[in-house]
């Protein structure tokens, strides 16, 4: 007989408050979606608050992504919220603006109320800040790109433009090499390349352009070429290196350690995402810079894995408690 979502979900519940929630996660992208397919599937009672803002939204595919290479990202976030609503996982539409420590459980603000949960799991992501110039934000995800690993293939063709953001754009470029013969690398004042760095583009072939890039020339929906000081120069895509801003508001505001890295002020995570604060953990871009697609579904499968272990060990000693505490009953009687 197949159980349904309710009976799998109250399997594992504990009954002593209807309105507990054993696991809220925040955010449901890839790596909070599969975190919850795990944790609904391990019969927990599991809430998912989710703005439907995933960082991918603007991409018309993905792709390297195992078994779904070209599926729309919309679409992978669509099958994944029905597959862990299949298991009794409860959707909250919006954002969650609060979360407090209150003794042993964490409440959450949603749109629909305080929610009291014995663990809470962030998986807001990150925004990309693009260079503040006209067509890269109306370019994002499809003329102007970031990733080789995504959408380089689909550009092998193409004279492919690499727009500096900073010095590491260098290695932006020869990665891009991989896959085109024609890389143009748009220094933009603040990656101009000189010593090695310079011999090491020349000596593939990179073509370099100097000066300030002000911005994007669009051809109807199409984005066709790189303005720079007043001439164009024309490109098949555009990959740069946006400012990468994890969304840890929610994080910050419960008091969780950071450590500063070249990359900025980043939130701790153990390998199993505990964050200092007990009972909060982390996973996928908000922790972790690099977490694309793949990495944060698997991500969220060994986060999921260790945050139910940690709940059995709770509901362990609880019942150890129990049992004591009705010998020492039946003792006394």
């Amino acid at each position: 007989m197949v159980e349904n979502a309710q009976e799998r979900t109250d399997a594992g519940a504990n009954v002593n408050d209807a309105a507990l929630t054993d696991v809220v996660i925040v955010g449901g992208g890839p790596a909070g979606l599969s975190a919850a397919l795990s944790l609904g599937r391990a019969r927990r009672r599991v809430v998912v608050i989710d703005s439907g803002e995933p960082r991918n939204r603007t991409a018309a595919h993905m792709h390297g992504v195992l078994g779904h290479d070209g599926l729309s990202p919309r679409v992978l976030l669509e099958r994944g919220r029905a597959e862990a609503a299949g298991y009794g996982v409860r959707f909250i539409d919006g954002e969650s603006p609060s979360a407090r420590v209150a003794g042993d459980l964490i409440e959450v603000g949603s749109a629909e109320g305080l929610l009291r949960t014995r663990r809470l799991l962030v998986a807001t992501g990150l925004e990309d800040v693009l260079p503040d110039l006209p067509g890269f934000r109306e370019q994002w995800g499809r003329g102007v790109v970031v990733c080789p690993y995504c959408d380089g293939w689909e550009h092998r063709h193409d004279v492919i433009g690499v727009v500096a953001t900073s010095p590491r754009s260098v290695e932006q470029a020869q990665l891009l090499r991989q896959w085109s013969d024609r890389v143009v690398y748009f220094e933009n004042v603040v990656g101009a390349a000189s010593g090695t760095d310079l011999e090491r583009l020349v000596s593939r072939g990179i073509r370099i352009e100097s000066g300030a890039v002000t911005g994007l020339r669009i051809e109807g929906e199409r984005m066709t070429g790189v303005e720079v000081d007043g001439r164009v120069i024309d490109v098949g895509v555009v990959f740069t290196g946006p400012t990468m801003r994890p969304r840890d508001a929610l994080l910050r505001s419960l008091g969780a350690a950071t450590t500063e890295s070249e990359l900025g002020d980043w939130v701790d995570v153990d390998a199993d995402g505990r964050t200092s604060v007990p009972g909060v953990w982390a996973v996928g871009n908000v922790v972790n810079v690099r977490a694309n697609v793949s990495v944060s579904l698997g991500l969220g499968s060994l986060v999921a894995g260790a945050l139910n272990a940690d709940l059995v060990a709770e509901d362990v000693a609880a019942a150890l408690r129990a049992v004591e505490l009705a010998s020492s009953v039946l003792a006394s009687s």
